[in-house]
């Protein structure tokens, strides 16, 4: 049976990024992916200064600085008619004072390229574990040639909130409520009309939703109560174009392009954190460990800073062939705070804003929001807390190229 020392489970931000860094280490490493390439319609394609740091520490920044992008500085809101800097990303120190918007294909595919000795095998789909005396010693896959199995010294989930991997090992993560479902479109740019690398979210009387300028189009979000989609979706198709041009100054004709509801994805949210990320023989990172609230995009970059702090910690224990649930427990300790910190911010925001604007009893700014439009400054805070983050990570020193 062929044997690596590290299986890696899903070709998404973290996986990738997890294979990327142990292959620059020197362990034999394998990342598995279900699907054929990277083109699919991925929500999650925001680029945080933090990530965008480790790019340029493992000398990637150059490239990804020529991929397609946008440069997001600014988070506003408007409530009730009052508008409100809730983000300023242009205050932020460092080379990259924004929120770079770069579709997720271009970046894996970026990251796949990067280190020759990774081993990426495309459509190849996990299909359970194997285990040995209780302790997991590889996965069960199927791909082009029919059924397979691999054994590893370490497997690790990253394949996302609904992960095979996690389930098979009888993981089962903390649910948090939430209350909204997402609707995600995509509206041409007008012709003229204000485009300054903003996001704006406009929240008050039974409405709330978000878009961002992506050059072309603005990526918006409509969010809804959850559970509501198909009594919503009842109303036709020319009742959200009507909401949608109220809410950000559309005209009809821009709007046109949403001919039908095929056009308008439904994200099921859910948010989650598992209370233990690992078992004996498997570690589970990114939406596999704890699933985020779309608020504020951070899902990507937390899955990103999983696989880095991983990577620098079982380096080391790979190589010598001993990687013991104490290494595991590490990973996820430095992990951990970070996670806890934002998911609970994210419930703070559900209850603050998202649940009394979706219920129509959001009738002024909340208190944190008056603090930021009363004191600019603070507006610097709210995006590095964003942007940045408790513990960011930096690359070990293996990934590096030298002089780096």
């Amino acid at each position: 049976m062929e044997h690596v020392t590290c299986c890696v489970a899903g070709g998404g931000p973290a996986g990738v990024m997890l294979g990327l860094l142990l292959a620059r280490a020197g362990v034999r490493v394998a990342v598995l992916e279900k699907h054929d390439d990277f083109l699919r319609d991925f929500r999650g394609d925001t680029v945080h200064p933090s990530t965008l740091r480790l790019l340029d520490e493992l000398g990637l920044g150059e490239r990804f600085a020529a991929l397609p992008r946008r440069e997001l500085t600014e988070m506003r809101m408007r409530i009730n008619g009052e508008t409100v800097v809730a983000a300023d990303f242009g205050r932020l120190r460092g080379r990259h004072p924004y929120i770079a918007m770069v579709p997720q294909w271009d970046f894996l595919q970026l990251l796949a390229d990067a280190e020759p000795a990774l081993d990426l095998r495309m459509g190849t789909e996990i299909t359970g574990l194997r285990r040995e005396h209780g302790r997991v010693t590889g996965v069960t896959y199927r791909d082009a040639s029919g059924d397979g199995e691999l054994a590893a010294d370490l497997v690790v989930a990253c394949d996302g909130r609904d992960s095979v991997v996690r389930r098979a090992a009888g993981l089962r993560p903390r649910e948090f409520p939430v209350p909204m479902d997402v609707w995600s479109v995509r509206v041409p740019a007008p012709p003229h009309g204000e485009r300054d690398g903003r996001v704006f979210g406009v929240f008050g009387g039974g409405q709330a939703a978000v878009t961002m300028d992506r050059g072309d189009y603005f990526q918006t979000s409509y969010l809804i109560r959850k559970g509501d989609d198909a009594r919503l979706r009842a109303q036709g198709i020319e009742w959200f174009r009507e909401r949608l041009g109220a809410l950000f100054g559309w005209a009809p004709d821009v709007l046109s392009v949403i001919r039908s509801w095929d056009d308008v994805k439904l994200l099921e949210t859910t948010m989650g954190r598992l209370p233990r990320w690992y078992a004996d023989g498997l570690l589970c990172l990114g939406d596999a460990a704890h699933t985020m609230s779309p608020v504020g995009g951070v899902g990507v970059n937390l899955a990103v800073q999983d696989a880095v702090a991983a990577a620098r910690i079982l380096a080391g224990p790979l190589l010598s062939g001993r990687v013991s649930t104490k290494d595991l427990a590490k990973v996820q300790k430095r992990r951990e705070l970070p996670v806890r910190v934002i998911q609970r911010q994210q419930l703070g925001e559900h209850d603050m804003l998202l649940r009394p604007a979706l219920d129509g009893t959001l009738t002024e700014l909340p208190a944190p929001l008056r603090a930021v439009r009363r004191f600019p400054a603070l507006a610097a805070v709210t995006a590095y807390l964003g942007g940045v983050g408790l513990r960011p990570e930096h690359a070990p020193a293996f990934a590096r190229p030298r002089g780096r």
